[in-house]
Formats: C-alpha cells, sequence, structure tokens
C-alpha cells in the first residue's frame, strides 16, 4: 500500500490518498478542503481514486468530499452514522471554523463497527472510536499495520472534546481499549501533524497517562 499525504486548509488537515500496489486502485481519506489541489494530485501520480472515505464529519475533514464525489463519480463511504448531525450542521461548521459558506451533503454509505472497506486488495477494519465526535471512525489496515486514526490520536495529544457532543472519557476509552489494543508498531497517520505509532503514544502521551487530566 502506497500512501501519499497532502495537508489542506490552514488546519493543515492531512488528507491522504491510499493507493493498492497490485491492482493500481485508490481511495482518498479525510478530503477536508482545497478540492483543486487534491485534483491536480490525482491528476499529477495518475490516480485511480474509487472511493472517497470519511472519518468523521467535521468540516476539517469532508469539506472537499462532496465536490470530488461529483468530479470523479464515486461514493462517499463512511463514516458511522452518528455524525449525521455533524453533517447536517455543515452551514453552521462553515461559520464557526472561518471556512467558506458549505451546504449539506450526506455519505453514500455510513460504516459499522467490524465492517471491511475494499481499495484494489487493501483490506481497511472500521474501528468505532467515538469521543471526538460521536460517530467517529478508525480504518485499519491490519497487513500493513497502518491505522488511518483521524483527530481520535495525536503524537503527543488526543482528540479535542470540547465541540459540541465531545466526549472526554468516552475518546480516552476508545483510545485505550480500541487504539491500545493493536500491535505497538503500528503506524498512526493521524488528522493533523506528523505521524507516530501505538507503542509511542501507549509509553508517552501524556492525556492517556493521567499527567494531563
Amino acid at each position: 500500500m502506497r500512501v501519499l499525504t497532502i495537508p489542506v486548509t490552514p488546519f493543515m488537515q492531512n488528507a491522504r490518498f491510499i493507493t493498492c500496489e497490485v491492482t493500481g486502485k485508490s481511495a482518498v481519506i479525510d478530503p477536508g478542503g482545497d478540492p483543486d489541489k487534491l485534483l491536480s494530485v490525482i491528476a499529477e501520480h495518475s490516480l485511480k481514486v474509487d472511493a472517497i472515505l470519511l472519518t468523521h464529519g467535521h468540516l476539517d475533514h469532508v469539506g472537499a468530499a462532496d465536490i470530488l464525489r461529483d468530479k470523479l463519480n464515486v461514493k462517499i463511504i463512511g463514516p458511522h452514522k452518528d455524525e449525521l448531525f455533524w453533517f447536517d450542521a455543515l452551514p453552521m461548521q462553515a461559520q464557526m471554523f472561518g471556512f467558506p459558506p458549505k451546504e449539506t451533503f450526506l455519505p453514500d454509505n455510513w460504516l459499522e463497527p467490524g465492517d471491511t472497506v475494499l481499495v484494489g486488495e487493501i483490506r481497511l477494519e472500521v474501528l468505532f472510536c467515538p469521543g471526538h465526535t460521536p460517530g467517529h471512525i478508525v480504518f485499519y489496515e491490519k497487513s500493513a499495520k497502518i491505522a488511518f486514526v483521524g483527530d481520535v490520536l495525536f503524537k503527543g495529544g488526543i482528540g479535542r472534546t470540547d465541540f459540541p457532543k465531545g466526549n472526554s472519557a468516552q475518546l480516552k476509552e476508545s483510545i485505550k481499549h480500541t487504539l491500545f489494543s493493536l500491535p505497538d508498531e503500528t503506524l498512526v497517520l493521524s488528522g493533523h501533524g506528523e505521524n507516530t505509532s501505538i507503542g509511542h503514544e501507549k509509553r508517552t502521551n501524556p492525556f492517556m497517562s493521567g499527567q494531563y487530566g
């Protein structure tokens, strides 16, 4: 699996293109904005994008999804249906985050815990990790030991829970019981910032050790 990371919007959100090296099929995970930039990347690398995958409904992760769907004639898959609140609130989110106006749209398919998403021969397991938002999911590729975690876990940090329907205790439970059950060598690809690993965060993350709350 090849992974190409393209930071988008002033929030520097990590949009990720994943490509199956056997079939050449690709998907984009969390295209948060700058659709022209993302379309240029697709053209430059001759990517065959078959799907748009979303971890949660915050605008800085979904802002270009509907535009790419229309341009590429593909489906938006995920997140969990408990994110409906955030999709319905896209116009409000645009005001809240200082983005240009945004109309409401919905994914084509919601995902459930235990579902599997195929991108060529890449098998992404769907892990349910609420807390940052109520329906946040993580895409985990077991053979490569890579987790696309959205805004659940960061290098030295965890997702914010001060937005509507955020829940700090629930977020920490998701990290402890779901993410920290993955192998220590699992590469963590977060929605913002640097990559990290499960083992590193288990050992050093101050929010999970009790150092910060």
